[in-house]
């Protein structure tokens, strides 16, 4: 993040309440965290809360703690660990020497536990997930106690202890919080604090057989680490009452607050990380950083800026209700930010030859082209040029509709940073298809201009036939077919089946022979592409990032209608 960058700019009501809360003293500092699970890659939604939180911090002069929950040991790897980390640092923050897990307070938690046993509060209960879940009641009625909850002080401690110990299999026991089977909010009818899990902790090794539930772990470790502001999406709304439970009913050190947003969706793309391991698993994507994914990672690899994605948060905001933002605003940001970034180059996606018979054969030169028609400080470059040159198929038709002004037999046409040319005539293969074209050039018109003034109704881009490099490209659309995925029911049935197109043929300029992985693009006329990590000198492999206009979306509009 450059200096002086506002993480994320302008009002809302977490930041009234951080402001208010200061200006109040209510707190002498503001004390934010992101507490991802490490079960999965982050996606574009966990950027919108680590934007928030790390964006409080350096907004309030405070600071934002990255605290691992990782309180299941049977769903969390390093691999995720190392992601989370990787991602955060991208997207441009850092938690400096506050980078903290849950199971830094484990041994705390187990006190905990013991103190609500011990006050009456908490019991051992054998009743199996499916008979728990029988007896927890519904929205409209209530639960019913289970038999083990009368159950005295010394025998639920003694049971905890030996769950500890490891005496017992997984699902025979939990230890519940005593509240009330009959609350209207279902998570205060005995929720589970600690369940048996005979599983190796990435951390904690074999020295565990329980382990904390979410719930029970999250507000004790806020109250912990002096955490002023608790902010979660507003699925954990109606968890809100138990968090402030734990927290009435226990020794904590402090007392956090916690405060729900709305969670980021957008149209086309699904943020569940149960989805995307799903589409991880069945291979349906090549992995967590499969371009088309919403991961952070993927983005990432589809060249997608740091920048863009803390501009597209900031479009969206902060506020109370859910909604959908439609996948062409992020587009738009990933736009903004590449047209003022990405130097230009050229490539031809679909080539289709081109000679300029009246081109001195063996003659070559090097033309001065721009490096960024807006910044003149990013200078220029020299592309070669000759007489056989590859042009986009697309750019040509034998018989043209009516406002049709590319090449077309006798249509004149400028060349980019080159010379105006006519087509001649075409030669066809024995299918009768179009596979070489046969034009003239004036050389008065060097540099794309025609001394007598004369002006033409199309620029094409273009590159040298003997020159040029060769190039896999892969064009990336939205991986799901319809706007709100599942709404039918599968969800996998809603794959679209061309998110990915790949075009094996492609021709570039030599310049992008040493395009550094990451570094974005711009294909004139084309759109902003990146050199993949798979991507060789001796085998080129470039990903679209975006197009230069929302093109697949009113496309798609068009198909409908």
């Amino acid at each position: 993040m450059t200096a002086g960058e506002a993480p994320e700019a302008g009002r809302d009501f977490i930041r009234d309440i951080v402001e208010s809360d200061l200006g109040a003293k209510r707190v002498a500092g503001v004390v934010t965290r992101f507490p991802p699970e490490p079960n999965g890659y982050l996606h574009i939604g966990h950027a919108k809360s680590i934007c928030l939180n790390f964006g409080l911090a350096q907004e309030f002069a405070g600071r934002c703690h990255l605290r691992f929950d990782d309180t299941n040991p049977t769903k969390e790897e390093q691999e995720y660990i190392d992601a989370i980390e990787r991602d955060v640092r991208w997207l441009g923050f850092d938690w400096g020497a506050h980078l903290y897990h849950a199971s830094d307070y484990f041994e705390q938690l187990y006190a905990w536990a013991e103190h609500l046993i011990r006050a009456g509060k908490a019991y051992v209960d054998d009743l199996s997930a499916e008979e728990m879940r029988a007896m927890r009641g519904t929205l409209t009625e209530p639960g019913r106690d289970s038999p083990w909850r009368t159950r005295g002080v010394e025998e639920n401690l003694d049971l905890f202890r030996r769950m500890r110990a490891g005496e017992f299999p997984n699902g025979a026991r939990v230890l519940r919080a005593k509240i009330d089977m009959s609350a209207g909010n279902i998570n205060l009818r005995d929720p589970v604090l600690y369940r048996i899990l005979h599983a190796r902790h990435p951390r904690t090794g074999d020295a565990w057989s329980i382990y904390p539930t979410y719930d029970f772990a999250h507000g004790q470790s806020d109250a912990i680490e002096g955490i002023t502001h608790s902010i979660c999406t507003l699925e954990f709304e109606d968890h809100r009452p138990l968090y402030d439970w734990f927290l009435e009913n226990l020794p904590v050190p402090s007392h956090p607050h916690q405060y729900e947003f709305a969670r980021l969706n957008i149209t086309y793309t699904v943020l569940s990380k149960r989805v995307l391991t799903e589409l991880v698993r069945q291979a349906h994507v090549s992995g967590w950083d499969d371009p088309r994914m919403p991961t952070i990672a993927g983005l990432r690899r589809r060249g997608v800026p740091a920048a863009a994605i803390r501009d597209f948060v900031r479009r969206v905001g902060v506020a109370r209700a859910n909604s959908t933002v439609d996948i062409a605003m992020f587009e738009s940001a990933v736009r903004d930010e590449l047209n003022l970034t990405a130097p230009r180059r050229m490539g031809v996606l679909r080539p289709l030859k081109l000679v300029i018979e009246n081109y001195p054969e063996g003659k070559s030169e090097l033309l001065e082209a721009a490096n960024h028609p807006d910044d003149s400080a990013a200078g220029t470059r020299r592309v070669p040029f000759g007489r056989e040159l590859y042009v986009e198929r697309d750019d040509f038709m034998e018989n043209p509709p009516k406002k049709f002004y590319r090449l077309s037999p006798g249509r004149e046409v400028r060349l980019r940073y080159a010379y105006f040319v006519t087509c001649r005539g075409v030669v066809k293969n024995a299918a009768g298809e179009v596979v070489e074209l046969r034009c003239s050039y004036d050389p008065a018109s060097r540099g794309g201009n025609a001394p007598d003034g004369r002006k033409v109704q199309a620029t094409l881009h273009w590159v040298s036939a003997a020159q040029s490099v060769p190039a896999e490209v892969r064009l990336y659309n939205p991986l799901f077919s319809r706007p709100d995925p599942g709404a039918g029911g599968d969800i996998m049935a809603d794959l679209a089946p061309n998110s990915l197109e790949r075009l094996s043929d492609v021709r570039l300029e030599p310049s992008l022979a040493e395009a550094a992985t990451g570094a974005a693009v711009q294909f004139e006329r084309q759109g902003y592409f990146c050199a993949d990590i798979a991507s060789r000198p001796d085998r080129l492999v470039f990903n679209r990032t975006v197009g230069l206009r929302d093109s697949w979306a009113k496309a798609q509009a068009g198909g409908k209608g």
